[in-house]
């Protein structure tokens, strides 16, 4: 598995939350995004204390919030963005 920097992991976890209007749990957010326990404690704390992510203590679960959805778009084009940039510079 490559390097993920910190941004690609936090988008990662975003993602996973952000698929069901139900929200994501712990366990999924771990197993999707590929981390250990305390990796996941770790960005999931720097996700709450962004306002990337919000958890409802009702059902337990983890959702993206509205900052987070435009951290995913602002990620997904810059994604994009670099792709094409590889893509032009392996066909020089």
């Amino acid at each position: 598995m490559k390097y993920r920097s910190r941004s690609e992991i936090i988008a990662l976890i975003l993602e996973t939350a952000a698929r069901t209007n139900e929200g994501a749990t712990k366990t999924k957010v771990m197993y999707t995004a590929f981390l250990s326990h305390t990796q996941l404690e770790r960005y999931l704390t720097i996700a709450l204390e962004g306002g990337l992510i919000e958890f409802q203590e009702a059902t337990r679960t983890y959702r993206t919030t509205e900052k987070g959805l435009h951290f995913l778009q602002i990620s997904n084009q810059l994604d994009g963005m670099i792709s094409k940039r590889d893509g032009a510079n392996r066909t020089m």
